[in-house]
């Protein structure tokens, strides 16, 4: 336990820590609170493995009689004759490491071949929303025959930068802070191939059923985009989607326009 009282060890415990949390830890949340859950994407444990690694050699920084303390036993390992033999081992044993490491990600898979995915998928004639059936085939954003369209647009706004704006980007462009941690990336909503050619009940079905709730046509997919009919109401999602289509300047498909089983997207 004495090496966990060094600076030096206490900064590799932190370390291991903070990628079990964020590796093991944090996908095993979401089944706690009900909702499913999804892996954390390698760049995303990269990029706060990183932070938290700036943040340790900070605090070891932070004066003189630690930062010397934490530098101690580097120190003795690549000068004090007595670990010659643990030099030698690290010596063999880091190009090792470095050389699987490469291996490991340009070898061939002997995984089956994905099957054929369909990139816009046929959205349901109903779905269950929040435990009623909702009929989508033929819907309307109803709030655009109800009150304000102003108001509706406020609230949209409102859902989008509290929800929405991490992943799809101040621009609606797809390069929100995180977008860079996922594959496939978020949608850009200022793409003409995006929600211009969708009616607004199939992105009302998308946001609320998210990732999980692609149909089998629509997989292998790895949205990380939640069902968000978990978090949002109704009204809120309708209002989101008048945000989306006024603030990327497009005009949503109509039913007359898309056409019987016409329609498709994806999120």
């Amino acid at each position: 336990m004495s090496f966990l009282k060094q600076p030096f060890g206490q900064a590799v415990a932190i370390m291991v820590a903070a990628w079990l949390l964020i590796e093991l830890g944090i996908p095993y949340i979401p089944p706690l609170l009900g909702v499913e859950s999804a892996p954390v994407p390698d760049t995303v444990v990269f990029q706060y493995m990183l932070t938290v690694a700036v943040g340790v050699l900070l605090w070891v920084s932070d004066n003189e009689e630690r930062w010397q303390a934490f530098k101690r036993p580097l120190h003795r390992t690549l000068v004090d004759p007595e670990r010659k033999p643990l030099r030698g081992a690290l010596l063999l044993l880091v190009p090792l490491l470095a050389a699987f490491v490469t291996w490991d990600r340009v070898r061939p898979s002997v995984a089956a071949p994905p099957s054929f995915r369909a990139i816009h998928p046929a959205p349901p004639g109903q779905i269950s929303f929040q435990d009623r059936s909702m009929r989508i085939t033929g819907l309307e954003n109803p709030l655009r025959s109800r009150g304000s369209l102003e108001e509706h647009y406020e609230e949209g706004k409102r859902v989008y930068y509290q929800n929405c704006l991490a992943c799809h980007g101040d621009a609606l462009d797809g390069r929100g802070h995180y977008a860079s941690g996922f594959n496939p990336a978020p949608l850009n909503f200022q793409d003409v191939g995006t929600i211009a050619q969708l009616t607004e009940s199939f992105v009302f079905w998308r946001i609320a059923k998210g990732g999980p709730g692609l149909p089998n046509e629509g997989t292998p997919w790895n949205s990380a985009m939640p069902a968000w009919e978990d978090f949002l109401t109704e009204d809120e999602i309708w209002a989101v989607i008048v945000f989306m289509y006024e603030q990327a300047g497009k005009t949503p498909r109509t039913w007359e326009e898309a056409g019987e089983g016409g329609e498709g997207g994806e999120h």
